[in-house]
C-alpha cells in the first residue's frame, strides 16, 4: 500500500473498501464440483491488501487484490496439488451481501463463484507446496 500527499492531505491507494474486507467462504462454482471444494479445507478467499490467500479444491495461492471501480480484481499464485499455476479474478457485491466472482487459471479453466461472508480460518491456510515437494514425499 502506498501513501500519497496530496494537497495537503494523505491519500491511500490500493486499500480494500470495507464491504470487500475479509474472509469470504466460497460456497460454489460453476465449474468445480461445489461438495469437493472443501477437499483440502474449507473453501476460503481473503481480500485484505496483505498476505491475502485462496484455498479451493485441490488449490492453495497467494492472492494480490487490487481495488477497483466496481469491485476488487485479483491475481494469483500457488500450486494444485503440488503443480505450479496462477492466473487472475474479480469479485462484485450483490445486493444481498454476497460475492459474484470469477476465477481464471492461466492456460486453463475458468469459472464463476459465489461467496459468503466468514471468519478468519482458525489456523493459517498454508504456504502453496512447491513442486520440489512432489518428488521429496514419495522418497
Amino acid at each position: 500500500m502506498s501513501v500519497v500527499k496530496k494537497y495537503g492531505l494523505v491519500k491511500e491507494e490500493n486499500v480494500i473498501p470495507e464491504e470487500y474486507y475479509g474472509w469470504w467462504r466460497i460456497t460454489e462454482t460453476s465449474q468445480w464440483v461445489d461438495d469437493r471444494l472443501n477437499l483440502i479445507g474449507t473453501p476460503l478467499i481473503s481480500f485484505t491488501g496483505h498476505d491475502d490467500r485462496l484455498r479451493m479444491l485441490a488449490l492453495l495461492a497467494r492472492v494480490k487484490c487490487i481495488p477497483t471501480k466496481n469491485g476488487v480484481s485479483f491475481m494469483w499464485q500457488g500450486a494444485w496439488e503440488y503443480d505450479p499455476v496462477s492466473g487472475t479474478g474479480n469479485v462484485e457485491l450483490l445486493e444481498d451481501g454476497t460475492l459474484e466472482g470469477q476465477i481464471m487459471i492461466e492456460d486453463g479453466d475458468e469459472s464463476t463463484f459465489i461467496a459468503i461472508r466468514a471468519n478468519e480460518p482458525d489456523k493459517p491456510i498454508p504456504d502453496p507446496p512447491s513442486y520440489r515437494d512432489k518428488w521429496r514425499r514419495r522418497w
